[in-house]
């Protein structure tokens, strides 16, 4: 047997994993997909520069992490079939969604995994079910108990808290609507075929399609949203992708509300307090006060969005960019 060029250690209760997993579904990539457990644990801790999932392994040893760099690398090196739209408004207004997703999106995705009951149960077993695999129930049990008490404290690292369950809560519920309304005319965000953003945006709605609260939420009031979800699972290109003027009814809303109102203010914010040396960030989401602790991750994601909008810039992506509320953000540069 020909050994697959790529594999990918990762779990599908990490929407990171699905999100890579996808694409190199859509793009064609031979892969072998590695459920990271506690038998392949010592060779993943070999390669892994950090204990993320997911990794990429490729054949000649080289290893990669980070979900976004990794499409970044595999596209530089397959392009076609591109998930660029050649229209540029819409190809960095698709790349600003995906970091959207990634950075704000996944806030709601730990949110309710974490904080309800139900969902708590939910995620600790299944992903003691993955690292205990072909263990007895008395053992994942015991696993799933371990997760849950190690996992439900780290809510602070999102900012979930009883202070900010509202925004986080409102914001999901919102992006979904806006999503809903966008997919009723067309199978993918950009139109006929997946882009950048829909393997971000998806892979945290994936996650949250799967558990319990927030799965019961998408089913009763988003079906185009949960079909597009499962569509994404293994995405096909069905046709062209819609210039910027066409999507733009339906798809400015969502930068308006989600980018603009929540995702660009926290991340600036975020830049701001460490700047300071602060220990919390402040900023007020659509009217509602949000704190939590900093994180420089993050304000290097900040940094990399800003440098690419720079690459990007012209007169048509600002007009539409001040449109939406964005620009001003984006823009915006760190103090000296």
């Amino acid at each position: 047997m020909v050994a697959s060029p790529y594999r990918i250690f990762g779990s599908e209760l990490s929407p990171y994993s699905v999100k890579v997993r996808s694409y190199f579904r859509y793009k064609g990539v031979p892969h072998e997909w590695i459920v990271r457990n506690a038998s392949n644990v010592e060779e993943f801790r070999r390669h892994a520069r950090l204990p993320l999932i997911p990794l990429v392994l490729s054949l000649d040893g080289e290893a990669l992490q980070d979900s976004t760099p990794i499409l970044e690398r595999i596209e530089a090196a397959r392009p076609e079939p591109s998930i660029h739209p050649p229209d540029a408004v819409a190809a960095f207004v698709s790349a600003l969604l995906e970091e959207y997703a990634d950075e704000w999106g996944n806030k709601a995705m730990f949110h309710y995994r974490w904080t309800y009951e139900p969902d708590q149960a939910s995620g600790a077993l299944r992903i003691a079910r993955e690292n205990l695999a072909g263990a007895d129930d008395a053992a994942v049990e015991q696993a799933a108990r371990a997760v849950r008490e190690r996992m439900v404290p780290r809510l602070s690292f999102v900012g979930s808290s009883a202070e900010t369950r509202e925004t986080i809560e409102r914001s999901f519920e919102r992006e979904v609507a806006l999503l809903e309304a966008h997919l009723a005319a067309r199978p993918y965000l950009f139109g006929a075929r997946p882009a950048f953003a829909d393997f971000g945006v998806f892979a945290q709605l994936y996650e949250c399609l799967s558990d319990p609260t927030p799965g019961a939420w998408m089913r009763a009031r988003a079906p185009r949203v949960v079909a597009w979800v499962e569509r994404m699972l293994d995405p096909k290109g069905e046709g062209p992708f819609e210039p910027w003027q066409a999507l733009e009814p339906t798809l400015q809303p969502l930068l308006r509300e989600e980018v603009a109102g929540c995702f660009l203010p926290w991340s600036e914010a975020n830049r701001r307090a460490l700047e300071a040396g602060a220990q919390t960030l402040e900023v007020e989401i659509h009217g509602r006060l949000f704190r939590q602790q900093p994180q420089k991750y993050h304000a290097r994601s900040l940094a990399a969005l800003r440098t690419r909008y720079a690459a990007a810039r012209s007169d048509a992506l600002d007009v539409v960019l001040e449109r939406a509320g964005c620009l001003a953000a984006l823009r915006e540069r760190p103090t000296a």
